[in-house]
């Protein structure tokens, strides 16, 4: 089953790709990225500047009511989650998952409106008899979560790296790819974004985040979310129908697919041997270094080497993982966190517990006990040569 699941992943990465093949060269390109988190890919034609300026003018934008906000929502803008240490980057801003088992059976709780709680609503409009209120979690739910924001800079680096590229860390590091529904190119296809690696590319993302964080129902997600699971209030959306025709998801994705990379701060012998203690310690079999891009449009994205520190792939990390099921993912398993741009963040792990890398490091399990354990068994200088070298990415 797998090896048929693994053949179909080539014969859909071989459809997206148009038939294009990865050329072969001696010595790939290094990227090269500006020292200011949120800025834009160097090397960008004018019209490309021009487009991630545009969606980047989408990102900022606040929603109103009647542009389609809500009913039920969490923010009125991308920005508002996504701000730290600039636009486009992560937040402390957590949002609640909930869920059950029913008989050992996964239940996302869809008819009182999970998975996701809408925690904000539009409350009653003008002439409206009905007043929107915000979700709130269950009581029947066994599964309550919380997800942090994560930074969106490099993530088109990701999005033009082949299935193919993840398919072959998969079979060498013990990861797996959460094979998910592509809906623009109507097969699975290998997930690479959010805390689970349950989406494909950016652009569904952004048609994603757009109907659940904000209410905008678009092209690829057009039915609007019933209120903690309840449909009849739409017959009171002020804005019923398609919210965004398309165009503002295009503007959100090329916003977020120019997106510079975190350029990695200062080096010193610390940080360098920090790195080895990593190495060594067994934490680079899926925080990976260094990935390849594939063929892109955007010359800024063809061919480039980048390093994000993961492999984008599940991994079963024990009590760390959130008991949710996304897509082909088990409860135990999340997706590798890249840890590019470590050195902005002040609270770490998908719910945002751990305060400090140590913590972080210590809670890992499953496939990353080993790893956990080693770093355990450091010296206190040799864990603070490894925690500079985090710090310094």
């Amino acid at each position: 089953m797998r090896s048929s699941i693994i053949a179909f992943l080539c014969i859909a990465t071989a459809f997206i790709a148009n038939g294009q093949t990865r050329r072969h060269a001696t010595a790939p390109p290094a990227e090269t990225v500006p020292q200011t988190p949120g800025a834009s890919l160097v090397g960008l034609t004018a019209a490309q500047s021009n487009a991630f300026n545009f969606g980047r003018g989408a990102f900022l934008r606040n929603t109103t009511v009647a542009q389609g906000l809500g009913p039920v929502f969490n923010e009125a803008s991308c920005r508002d989650c996504h701000n730290a240490p600039n636009v486009g980057g992560g937040s402390n801003r957590t949002v609640t998952r909930f869920a059950t088992r029913t008989g050992g059976v996964f239940d996302p709780m869809t008819s009182l409106g999970g998975s996701l709680t809408q925690d904000r609503a539009i409350g009653q409009r003008d002439g409206s008899p009905h007043n929107f209120t915000r979700e709130t979690t269950p009581a029947s739910a066994t599964i309550v979560v919380h997800r942090r924001t994560t930074p969106l800079f490099g993530l088109g680096l990701v999005d033009a790296t082949p299935d193919s590229a993840f398919i072959a860390l998969a079979a060498t590091n013990g990861g797996r790819v959460n094979v998910v529904d592509n809906i623009r190119a109507g097969v699975k296809t290998a997930g690479k974004f959010g805390w689970k690696a349950q989406v494909p590319t950016l652009f569904q993302f952004a048609g994603d985040a757009s109907l659940n964080e904000m209410g905008i129902t678009n092209p690829d997600f057009p039915t609007e979310n019933c209120p903690q699971g309840n449909c009849a209030e739409l017959v009171f959306n002020p804005a019923p129908g398609l919210n965004d025709i398309g165009t503002g998801i295009a503007a959100l994705n090329d916003y977020m697919m120019m997106l510079a990379a975190p350029v990695r701060g200062l080096q010193t012998a610390q940080t360098i041997a920090g790195e080895q203690l990593f190495n060594n310690a067994g934490c680079a079999a899926c925080h990976v270094a260094t990935l390849a891009t594939g063929s892109s449009s955007i010359a800024a994205l063809d061919h480039k080497t980048y390093h994000p520190y993961s492999d984008f792939l599940l991994h079963d990390v024990g009590s760390l993982g959130d008991g949710l099921e996304m897509g082909d993912a088990a409860g135990n398993e999340m997706r590798t966190a890249p840890l590019w741009g470590m050195r902005f963040l002040n609270r770490y792990l998908h719910d945002g517990r751990a305060t400090t890398l140590d913590q972080a490091i210590t809670a890992h399990g499953g496939q990353a006990a080993a790893a956990s354990n080693a770093y355990a068994a450091l010296s206190a200088d040799d864990k603070a040569k490894l925690i500079a070298f985090l710090q310094s990415l």
